[in-house]
């Protein structure tokens, strides 16, 4: 049986994805990935994927592409499954992908979908209301005829040694970036819990993508080593995976600190909820107001002044959830 499980969205999504495709490649001869370009990097480090497929949906991410029929076509040409699982967050819907898995041929599909699937799908699964996203898409798994064959935790493939990025001794990881705005702790927040972690006798790591080089160097200061854009995800599991916690937002690090067993300090933005999305299978400590006013719009941009659900989050607050954190591991 050829399997493929299609989750369209961005890096911590597809992550998120992963103790699914687990349980589809305990009974599937081959399972194929479908995922959206900032996805790949995560889809590669997922244990039971066998390919990934990368296509930019126009109706996922926070900037989708065009509707392109050529696009579109060659998709639907190099779809080769007998079955498939359509994975989406609890706000969106499986069935424009579910159409085009029904033009490729694939005989079995399966989704979790609010509106009437017609002949779109065979399993029409309804998730439990604010299922954490990893459950959900185990839920639909097994709904689909793929129970789940281990604890259900995130995991990826052992990453590389990353000593010679990080040094020798233990360190604390800080990442300071997120997704949107809305999910980050501000700049100035971020420099300010590097230098009070030192204080406290922490040994501070910054990480950060190629385009958050000035971020990442500014919040690193004197004090801090700054990393930015010298990890791909590989690397950055890596460092994730050697340090004793991670500080940060609501973004794909934190997940990928999960996978790799590594306690997390959220800061979590109420803009989605914090059941859904929060640091899954691991310690955490969950930072930030999750009854500010921003609570459950999905907004990008914080639509309140003074961004209070993260800035009233201080660095000592941080340290303290470092220390909690660092003892239980």
């Amino acid at each position: 049986m050829k399997a493929l499980v299609a989750r369209l969205d961005d890096f911590g999504d597809v992550l998120l994805a992963g103790p699914a495709v687990r349980a589809v490649a305990a009974r599937a001869d081959t399972v194929t990935l479908l995922c959206g370009p900032r996805g790949a990097p995560a889809a590669r480090l997922l244990p039971g994927v066998d390919d990934v497929l990368v296509w930019d949906a126009p109706w996922a991410g926070f900037r989708p592409p065009p509707v392109d029929r050529a696009r579109t076509e060659a998709l639907v040409d190099a779809i080769d499954a007998d079955t498939a699982l359509v994975l989406t967050s609890f706000h969106q819907s499986p069935l424009p992908a579910a159409l085009l898995l029904r033009l490729a041929g694939v005989r079995r599909v399966a989704a979790d979908s609010e509106d009437y699937p017609g002949s779109l799908l065979d399993v029409r699964h309804h998730r439990a209301p604010h299922a954490h996203e990893a459950e959900a898409a185990l839920d639909l798994a097994e709904a689909a005829g793929f129970p789940r064959v281990d604890d259900g935790r995130l995991r990826i493939l052992p990453p590389p040694a990353t000593a010679d990025l990080t040094g020798p001794g233990p360190y604390v990881v800080l990442h300071p970036g997120a997704s949107v705005p809305a999910r980050a702790w501000s700049p100035g927040r971020c420099a300010a819990a590097v230098r009070e972690l030192a204080a406290a006798g922490h040994r501070t790591v910054v990480t950060g993508g190629p385009g958050e080089r000035d971020l990442t160097a500014y919040v690193a200061g004197e004090h801090g080593l700054d990393l930015g854009g010298r990890t791909g995800a590989p690397e950055l599991a890596g460092v994730l995976a050697g340090a004793t916690a991670v500080v940060s937002g609501n973004t794909g690090p934190a997940h990928l600190a999960a996978a790799v067993g590594t306690p997390v300090v959220s800061l979590f933005a109420p803009v989605v909820p914090a059941g859904r999305w929060r640091p899954y299978g691991v310690p955490y400590v969950l930072l930030g107001d999750q009854d500010a006013p921003c609570a459950g719009t999905r907004a990008r941009t914080c639509p309140v002044p003074g961004h209070p659900c993260l800035d009233t989050v201080t660095a000592h607050e941080v340290v303290t959830a470092v220390e909690k954190l660092s003892g239980e591991r």
